[in-house]
């Protein structure tokens, strides 16, 4: 990943290939952003308009490059928009700064050495600019014949360092920042990588030794269920959706504990390494994306890996629901009843909505040791996708108060979430003649019915929550911000904010 330094250095006399600096949008045109005055003084103050020559209007995103005045070590100054200019005496929103530095960073691509001369008013700031930074320079080139230097995107490896101008080497609270953005960016980036893995390769059994060397790594306890461990134990949702594969499921279990921690989470992840649909096969133009249908659990590893790469004092135990939804003679069929891992019964009506059985198994087992609130996460419905577009995922909840907790945490970290109801009367919807319930319902309010169907198979007294995150867990148009196309990480975030909220005691 590219190498972050603190620095305090003028950016007039600083060695590098480009001074990244922030330009907002004002009320007559570009407005020059703090962090960025040593270089509007260069150009005898008028920079702003020297970029709105250029056609600049510091709307977020936009990215200007001009040649550096006179006497700079640095040959090139890349303007970058904030956004709107904030109003007086409010600094600038992280997310503002997060997707702006995400912009540069990945506009740099071959550089060596980039210096960024962005707002910073505190260390918040500095861990937004940090955290752009390392994730706006993530391209995914594994499986591309490249020469040793590992070329990235278009033949150029990424930025190699970032300088963060104003940021104190010395100082405690920026240090700080900058070693949580890395955690958090460094597991993210890893959930990305594993989206992005072709399903031929990142097979439940493949998923499972990846968490297990990492569990060795940062002192984790890992627990792999295998297809025989699974069958004892009664696991009737996640055999039953893996049955159709050659590739047999697995149910892991990962346990991060510290011994101050008062509280414990649970997270829960669907792992649907390749959705077909099963026998009731997707059509034509569907199936392309599909190995991004275990985004939850790559969401739930990476987030356990962060918290305690972070030491957070609070235990978290994550389930990795993983299976392959395939058709063949072996696979569960339309009509079918499963009895799961809870002893309840489901009638699958539809092997498309095999996201929320794998789920069902694992939220009963999170549930047997009483956490104080669980959480999954899954790219469950295209319902959720046509109520909230691709960049927003929906929060639903048994509790009022932990659904808007999670949506504050979600869009304090700068991941964009709605609250949504769980209406009783779509319960009847799942009423069945053969078993307790069926996996289908009405399908208006499909994301709802899943979300339903989950809080059957939670702990009587247990708060909990679901993050449909269908929509932004894969982008499959062009990168944006921070964001880059593909496998994008999604709840993950949200996901450590709210270990670390509840570590602080700020969760109730």
């Amino acid at each position: 990943m590219t190498a972050l330094t603190l620095s305090t250095a003028a950016a007039p006399g600083l060695r590098a290939d480009a001074i990244v600096i922030g330009v907002a949008k004002g009320a007559k045109g570009p407005v020059v952003a703090p962090g960025a005055d040593t270089v509007d003084n260069a150009y005898d103050g008028r920079l702003a308009g020297v970029l709105e020559t250029l056609g600049a209007s510091g709307a977020e995103g936009e990215l200007t490059k001009l040649p550096a005045p006179a006497g700079f070590k640095a040959p090139l100054v890349v303007a970058v928009g904030l956004g709107a200019e904030p109003e007086k005496d409010a600094g600038y929103d992280a997310e503002a700064l997060r997707k702006a530095a995400g912009v540069a960073a990945r506009a740099l691509a071959g550089s060596k050495k980039a210096a960024f001369a962005l707002p910073v008013d505190d260390a918040g700031a500095i861990g937004a600019i940090a955290e752009g930074v390392l994730l706006g320079t993530y391209s995914f080139d594994a499986y591309k014949e490249r020469a040793k230097d590992a070329k990235a995107k278009n033949g150029k490896a990424p930025l190699a360092e970032a300088a963060l101008l104003g940021g104190k080497p010395r100082d405690a609270a920026h240090k700080s920042a900058v070693a949580r953005a890395l955690a958090v960016s460094e597991e993210l980036n890893r959930s990305r990588d594993l989206i992005n893995m072709p399903p031929n390769d990142l097979t439940p059994e493949a998923f499972a030794g990846i968490a297990q060397a990492a569990g060795k790594e940062h002192g984790i306890k890992v627990q792999v269920l295998d297809e025989k461990a699974l069958a004892k134990g009664g696991y009737g949702g996640i055999l039953g959706v893996g049955g159709g594969s050659a590739a047999t499921p697995r149910l892991v279990k990962l346990t991060y504990t510290h011994p101050n921690a008062e509280k414990h989470l649970a997270f829960v992840g669907k792992g649907i390494t390749y959705d077909s649909g099963g026998i009731s096969l997707k059509p034509a133009g569907h199936n392309e994306t599909m190995k991004c249908d275990m985004s939850g659990a790559a969401a739930v590893f990476a987030a356990i890996v962060a918290a305690a790469r972070l030491g957070l004092e609070v235990n978290v135990t994550g389930w990795l629901a993983l299976a392959e939804n395939m058709p063949s003679g072996s696979a569960v069929r339309p009509g079918d009843v499963l009895r799961m891992y809870s002893g309840k019964t489901v009638e699958v009506l539809n092997t498309d909505a095999e996201g929320r059985l794998v789920l069902a198994d694992a939220l009963w087992a999170a549930s047997q040791e009483k956490p104080d609130a669980i959480v999954d996460v899954a790219t469950l419905t295209g319902a959720m996708m046509l109520a909230l577009g691709s960049r927003t995922f929906g929060i639903m909840a048994n509790d009022e108060a932990f659904r808007s907790a999670l949506h504050e945490a979600a869009e304090e970290v700068g991941e964009p979430a709605w609250p949504m109801p769980l209406p009783e009367h779509l319960r009847k919807g799942m009423e069945s003649s053969v078993a307790d319930i069926a996996n289908m319902g009405e399908r208006m309010g499909g994301g709802l019915v899943a979300g339903l169907f989950l809080r059957e198979f939670v702990g009587e007294g247990i708060t909990w929550a679901h993050l449909d995150i269908a929509g932004p867990a894969f982008n499959e148009g062009g990168p944006f911000g921070y964001t880059p196309k593909g496998g994008t990480g999604s709840a993950v975030r949200t996901l450590v904010r709210l270990a670390e909220l509840t570590a602080a005691g700020d969760l109730g």
